[in-house]
């Protein structure tokens, strides 16, 4: 099977909108930074880049929230999308390639914040091993294993150059990991049960460079 994310939660909510989530939370978290303790429906799309008819229907499948006339109480909403999507505990992290990319993850900030904690980093580069980033030890890609089960780890993030990534993705699935977090720039497959979602950042600028491109012929 090839790369795949569930198409739907066990509350049946749809992938779409399962993606749209982490951004409306985003957007409460900002507005719950700003002492804003209610907003509108209208408030809360613009602030996550959505029309509201399209982020009332995203929070219709969660449960009704709202209330008509005065909108949504900020702090509640986020408890609840943090709720839904399992970020109210925190989920034990391992990072396998630690070049720049793996660098520049390993030292992400945002991680702690939003529940995610990075509890190896792995590499099989030898003369890496014993380097601390963030606070953590490199440790030997061979050390998988014995982390996931000491420290129950269900995700895991590939920052290897794209020849390495299947293997790592079929030790990660072997030992446990049930979720994938792909950065390099390859496709790599996995059993069913396991979600894989991939970040490809030169994709990510192609498209930019073809809507660029776009405008100049206007």
């Amino acid at each position: 099977m090839t790369a795949r994310s569930s198409s739907e939660t066990a509350r049946d909510i749809p992938e779409a909108t399962v993606a749209r989530l982490p951004v409306y939370l985003r957007a409460l978290n900002t507005l719950a930074d700003e002492a804003i303790r209610t907003c509108s429906s209208e408030d809360l799309a613009s602030a996550a880049g959505v029309n509201s008819a399209k982020l009332r229907k995203d929070l219709s499948y969660l449960g009704s929230y709202g209330t008509r006339g005065v909108g949504y109480d900020v702090d509640y909403l986020r408890y609840q999308i943090a709720r839904e999507i399992g970020v109210t505990q925190d989920w034990a992290v391992v990072i396998v390639g630690i070049g720049n990319l793996g660098h520049a993850l390993a030292n992400y900030s945002g991680f702690r914040s939003r529940g995610f904690h990075v509890v190896a980093l792995l590499d099989a580069d030898d003369t890496r091993h014993g380097e601390e980033v963030a606070g953590v030890q490199v440790r030997a890609f061979d050390d998988l294993e014995e982390i996931v089960a000491e420290q129950g780890v269900a995700i895991g993030v590939i920052a290897t150059p794209p020849s390495g990534a299947q293997q790592v993705a079929d030790r990660m699935v072997a030992c446990g990991i049930t979720s994938i977090l792909n950065f390099a720039p390859t496709v790599i497959t996995v059993p069913s049960g396991v979600d894989v979602r991939k970040v490809d950042l030169s994709i990510e600028l192609q498209i930019l460079a073809y809507h660029e491109q776009r405008k100049a012929q206007l």
